[in-house]
């Protein structure tokens, strides 16, 4: 398409003789995605779109301040099928599949993550599609740099949703890979603090400080950790107290006084004593009275 966008006032912030984009990917503006698909080959048409379709709150800076609305003129020029991902070069496939992890990168920014999952999920299905040409070991090295770098970046997006299980799985397909990425552990992390898997998580944020010993985010992140740990364990610990019947508050054993199970009185005892014993504990007796 040709493309000129254009604020309320009139300010030019955009123009593009030749813009192509993946109908449906998220590629573009939602306003261009949703409206182009409705133009005719060779039509011009003027699209007033609402900041929501745009930039949004955030807006795009320096040239688009937030919330604004823009006049988007287009004309289609061309419209084609979407490339044989089959067919694609090494090189062809990691320029598609980096365009679709930047887009992810934008949405990320914009803290949209639901598109950027989506972004970082097509660039994956790029990577990893079929193939009928042959790569180069230096191809097959740029799509896993940039498969490890989607999966990190995806990692991110899903825990920024709370979508944990996911995380943990994108995660561990990077580890796979490369055992030691330090973002891959880090969220890894994050991941199982985050589901109360402290006992679990410490180890692997201690791996990847030992990488980056100098990282002050891991350094915080378990630091907090470990102290989350000890204050989850003096909770079983006062649980299994409680439990096991002694609700004292300082866990020391209670001193045992020196009860018979039932009372009787000294001269009841003393008396059964001297009966049993004769003379001997008469005397005993005799002498405890004087």
């Amino acid at each position: 398409i040709r493309l000129k966008a254009t604020l309320e006032d009139g300010t030019v912030v955009e123009e593009d003789p030749a813009l192509t984009f993946t109908l449906g990917d998220c590629d573009v503006l939602q306003a261009l995605d949703l409206c182009v698909q409705l133009l005719e080959m060779g039509e011009t048409a003027l699209i007033v779109s609402d900041a929501k379709y745009c930039y949004g709150a955030q807006g795009r800076s320096p040239d688009i301040p937030p919330d604004a609305s823009l006049t988007l003129e287009v004309e289609l020029l061309a419209a084609r099928d979407a490339p044989d991902l089959e067919l694609l070069s090494g090189k062809e496939k990691v320029r598609l599949a980096n365009r679709k992890r930047e887009r992810g990168n934008y949405f990320y920014q914009q803290a949209d993550y639901v598109l950027a999952v989506n972004s970082y999920d097509i660039a994956l299905r790029i990577i990893g599609s079929n193939s009928k040409v042959d790569f180069s070991p230096d191809e097959e090295a740029e799509l896993l740099d940039v498969k490890v770098k989607c999966l990190n970046n995806l990692a991110a997006s899903q825990l920024k949703l709370d979508h944990y299980k996911a995380a943990l799985k994108s995660c561990n397909l990077v580890l796979e890979h490369q055992p030691e990425n330090i973002k891959a552990l880090f969220r890894k992390g994050k991941v199982l603090a985050q589901q109360g898997e402290y006992r679990e998580a410490i180890p692997i944020l201690k791996a990847a400080l030992k990488l980056e010993p100098s990282n002050k985010t891991i350094h915080a992140e378990l630091s907090k950790l470990v102290k989350k740990h000890a204050d989850q364990r003096n909770v079983e610990t006062e649980m299994y107290r409680k439990m096991l019947g002694n609700p004292s508050a300082s866990g020391t054993p209670r001193k045992c006084k020196d009860k018979l199970p039932w009372s009787i009185p000294w001269k009841w005892l003393f008396g059964a004593t001297a009966i049993a014993l004769g003379g001997v504990a008469l005397s005993v007796v005799i002498a405890a009275r004087n």
